[in-house]
Order: C-alpha cells, then sequence, then structure tokens
C-alpha cells in the first residue's frame, strides 16, 4: 500500500531494526483498536461468529482455506502442554530432514518467535517483509467492511499461514490459541493428526467452568476421518471427548504411559519434569501418525523419534539458569494443575543444586498471574516450597520508556497490575499465617513508586527489572552490566536484602504467567534479544 511504501522508505535508512519496530509496533494497534473490540462484543453470545470472520480476514489477506491443506498440519490443543507437546513434535519431523513450521502462543521475548521454521523464529526481514503483505491487503479492504480489521491472535495467525505457505514448509505445527471449537486456527479444514493434551479449569468465562464444558470446546479440532489422540484424562473429559469423536466422525485414541515405549536404554527427555512424559507420548503418537501418512509404507527409524524428543528445547518452562551464585528456575505455570506440576519440578531440583552449595542458600519466589487465574489457590501450593522471599511484580520489563515493543500490553492498565501485585502480597502474607501491618509504607523514589511494603519477607515492585536486580544484589553479571539502568530503592529495602548478599547461593522460582518468565528471560538470556 501507499502508506506503507512511503514509511518503509523513511525508515530503511535507519536499518533492519527501526523497520522491524515499526512492524511490530503496527502489529501492537491491533491488541486495542476499536473495530476489535466491537468484534469481541458481538461474538461473545455467538462464538460461531469468531470462525466466520476468521475466513472473512482471510479472504481479504489473499488466502483461501483450501490453502491450508497443503500445509500438512499437526493441530494440537489441551490445558496444560500443549506448547510442549508441539515442541517436541516439531523437534522430532525435524530429525528426519522435514522443513517444518511451528506456530505457537504467546511470545517469551519477541513476538517473531510464534512462527517458527525448522525450529528457529522467523527473521527480522522476513517478518517484517510478510507482515507489511498481509496488514496492506487487510488495510486496503477494510473500508468496504465497515473498517474492520482482526485483532492480535486473529492476524499473527493469517500471518503464520501465509509465511509458511511461501515459504514452502513440508508441514506446520499449530498450537490451538484458547479452547479449539471457537478458536481462530480452527478454521484449518483437513489436519493430518489431531491432539489434545491434559484437561483442566482455565479461561473459564470463554469456554465454561467445569471441566467437562472445557473437553467439548478442545474435542471441537477433530475433524471428520482424521486421527485424534488425548492423554489419559479423568473420566467425565474423556467421556466427553470420546462422545466428540463419534459425533464428528474421527478415531480417538489414549496414548499410552511413555514407559511402555520400546527403546534401547533409559529414554530421555529434553524437557525437565515428570509431567512432560505424557507430553512426550502424546508427541510420538502425533509424529508417527503423521509419518506413516507421509511414507506410506517403509521404516520409521525410531533412533531418530527418540533422539527428537532428547534434543527438544522449549524456554521457559522448567528451565533452570545458573548465573555464578545465582540460579533462576522458570517455569510459566499459570493454572493451579500447572503449579502443581511446577512445584513438583522444583522440589526435586532445587534440593539438588542446595546440596552442593556449601553454605547456607536463600529461596526467592518472583510471581505474577494475570487475567482470570486464581492466584491465591496458585500461592497456596507455593508455600509449602519455603521461600526466604516472596517478590512480586507486573509483567511490565523495565519502568523505562525505552521496553521492547514486543511485550507491550496495551489491555491492562499499570495501575490494574499493580493493585493485583498488592492484592498477591496480601493473599501470600495471609496463606503464611502474618497479620497485616497497619499503615503499610508505600515507598517512593524519584516521583514514583518504586516499592511496597507490608512485611520484611515480601516485596512488590513496579517491574521485572528492578525485582531480579534487587534479588541480585549485583551478584549476577548479567544483570550488573554497567550499560543497564539501576532502578533506585530506599536504604531500608536495601538493609532488607542483606541475607541475600550473606548467602552462599540464591535460588529464584519465576513462576505464574509466561509473561513473566518471558520478560525476566529478556534481562537473563541477552541472546534472546538478538
Amino acid at each position: 500500500c501507499t502508506w506503507h511504501s512511503s514509511r518503509i522508505e523513511s525508515l530503511r535508512s535507519c536499518g533492519v531494526m527501526n523497520v522491524f519496530q515499526d512492524a511490530v509496533c503496527t502489529l501492537n494497534t491491533l491488541q486495542t483498536n476499536a473495530s476489535a473490540l466491537e468484534q469481541v462484543k458481538r461474538e461473545r453470545g455467538h462464538p460461531e461468529l469468531q470462525l466466520q470472520a476468521m475466513r472473512g480476514f482471510l479472504q481479504r489477506a489473499g488466502l483461501k482455506v483450501d490453502e491450508l491443506d497443503r500445509l500438512n498440519i499437526i493441530h494440537v490443543t489441551g490445558t496444560k502442554g500443549k506448547g510442549s507437546t508441539c515442541a517436541f513434535t516439531e523437534q522430532i519431523l525435524r530429525n528426519y530432514g522435514f522443513r517444518t513450521g511451528f506456530y505457537s502462543s504467546p511470545h517469551l521475548v519477541q513476538v517473531r518467535e510464534r512462527i517458527r521454521i525448522n525450529g528457529q523464529p522467523i527473521g527480522k526481514e522476513l517478518f517484517t517483509k510478510y507482515f507489511w503483505q498481509v496488514y496492506c491487503r487487510l488495510e486496503e479492504t477494510k473500508d468496504a467492511h465497515g473498517g474492520s480489521m482482526p485483532a492480535y491472535f486473529r492476524f499473527l495467525t493469517i500471518l503464520a499461514f501465509h509465511i509458511f505457505l511461501q515459504e514452502k514448509v513440508d508441514l506446520a505445527v499449530f498450537e490451538v490459541g484458547i479452547g479449539g471449537a471457537y478458536d481462530c486456527t480452527n478454521i484449518i479444514r483437513r489436519p493430518w493428526v489431531c491432539g489434545i493434551s491434559s484437561l483442566g479449569i482455565d479461561h473459564t468465562s470463554i469456554l465454561g467452568d467445569t471441566i467437562e464444558k472445557i473437553a467439548w470446546q478442545k474435542g471441537g479440532i477433530f475433524k471428520p476421518g482424521v486421527p485424534a489422540f488425548t492423554v489419559k484424562q479423568p473420566d467425565g473429559p474423556m467421556k466427553v471427548l470420546q462422545e466428540r469423536a463419534e459425533e464428528i466422525g474421527c478415531s480417538l485414541s489414549v496414548c499410552p504411559d511413555l514407559e511402555e515405549y520400546q527403546s534401547e536404554g533409559s529414554l530421555r527427555l529434553g524437557l525437565a519434569g515428570h509431567h512432560q512424559r505424557s507430553n512426550a507420548s502424546l508427541a510420538l503418537q502425533l509424529s508417527h501418525t503423521w509419518l506413516q501418512r507421509h511414507f506410506l509404507t517403509g521404516v520409521i527409524y525410531i533412533y531418530d523419534v527418540f533422539t527428537g524428543l532428547a534434543e527438544t528445547e522449549w524456554p521457559g518452562r522448567n528451565q533452570t539458569l545458573k548465573h555464578g551464585p545465582v540460579t533462576y528456575f522458570l517455569d510459566g505455570a499459570h493454572t493451579t494443575r500447572s503449579m502443581q506440576a511446577c512445584v513438583r519440578w522444583f522440589n526435586e531440583i532445587a534440593p539438588q543444586h542446595e546440596r552442593n552449595a556449601g553454605g547456607p542458600v536463600m529461596r526467592v519466589l518472583l510471581f505474577n498471574a494475570t487475567g482470570e487465574r486464581d492466584c491465591a489457590a496458585m500461592l497456596k501450593l507455593l508455600v509449602p516450597c519455603l521461600f526466604d522471599f516472596a517478590v512480586f511484580c507486573p509483567n511490565i520489563t523495565e519502568a523505562i520508556a525505552t521496553c521492547n515493543a514486543d511485550q507491550q500490553n496495551f489491555n491492562v492498565s499499570v495501575e490494574n497490575m499493580l493493585t493485583r501485585c498488592l492484592d498477591n502480597q496480601q493473599s501470600w502474607r495471609v496463606l503464611n499465617g502474618q497479620e497485616e501491618k497497619p499503615g503499610a509504607e508505600l515507598l517512593i523514589g524519584g516521583g514514583l513508586p518504586l516499592v511496597a511494603e507490608r512485611q520484611s519477607h515480601t516485596l512488590v515492585f513496579p517491574c521485572i527489572l528492578s525485582a531480579l536486580q534487587w534479588i541480585s544484589q549485583g551478584r549476577d553479571s548479567v544483570l550488573s552490566d554497567p550499560n543497564r539502568c539501576v532502578i533506585p530503592v530506599k536504604p531500608s529495602i536495601n538493609a532488607k536484602a542483606e541475607p541475600l548478599r550473606e548467602a552462599v547461593n540464591i535460588h529464584v522460582l519465576i513462576t505464574g504467567s509466561l509473561h513473566l518468565v518471558g520478560g525476566a528471560l529478556k534481562h537473563l538470556d541477552p541472546a534472546l534479544n538478538s
């Protein structure tokens, strides 16, 4: 479009980064544009309109629904573990030499992580090129369609379809966003195989308030004649899934335990945590079914399958980063069931590190949760981990103007985010049997509220960077970069950190939100910013 051409010319001399960031900033406008909000209101009582609208946007972007059949799609949904299942599946099939596409959400650091080719986030130049191709087609046709533009996730889904078709992938693994039946990825007509990971309670305002209602939504990705697999589920949701499969006309198989697979020696997974075993089993069934259809006849090399499981990487899920005396344990658990798995993992791995410390170790919890999540229930599960400090902060990477556009969220106000943190702090105090201190002090520095304090062992910070800097106390060389802005805090707050300075090691569990984990990784793993 004309606007895009002139805009790109003005930015081209500034380099790829500026052109890419301009695309990301334009993408972010789709989080809050008026037409997107109107779509949500209009479709809330008629969810089937979501797929109808998605087909219209796809057509306006120059794509046809039947073109998606060429992507040989593996479609995966679930409440817990669907992203890990997709990561295992993609790695297995990439090990066979196939050119893979992988669409997932949310991203941790950069939005282009959501769209991967051969396991790597699409490059900035390609993202920018394809972004404007799709955006301009939609922009040019919006006046004829009441000014409507797709909301953020819908746009990225269309972009992923477009990129995978243009880049001629051999297959595409698609992770459902929310639910299944009315998720915008469900315009896929003929996937090669479908999978459902562990089910639980989440997104109840959209999917329903019982696990059976949620199962009905998840089973909506089944397609006539397309084989489907599920991990073992409780009796209620399993019955619903079986009924959905019969109603739609597809086979539904339950994955065996991972121990039932025959392999030479012990079967190793690249992702930590006992709960990953069911995800790996589902991935084995999905990839095996896809390979059977692709080869029709011939040998499927089991070695390549199991090697794929061992080589899988999926940042932010049961991830450990050791930075000198500070060790970070990161997991994006955001439901009570996933938090149970997170606690189990942390209680297994943290003592292993502590036994080798040779001195006192301080445990710190860094927590935040978003949306309609039951924060108190998740925090209750974390209490037995015996943290020395509980630190809360919003999902704001840093409280300065240079915040990465990839991680901006315009749908929630800063005030609401900080209020949520204070509520979480109070929940933690109650769960630990601590009485609220009357007249809690709000610490002010540089004209801004920097830390809210109610008790010596719980703190609220305004952003992720300030929380990490206080927790690490200058002992993490990555965070001690002299080029980083260090947010000042009152001397009384620094005094409370004396145990952190004296401990041999500091162990930090970062959990409650994938967005929190992503914001932390932006600071802790600089390679993810490149």
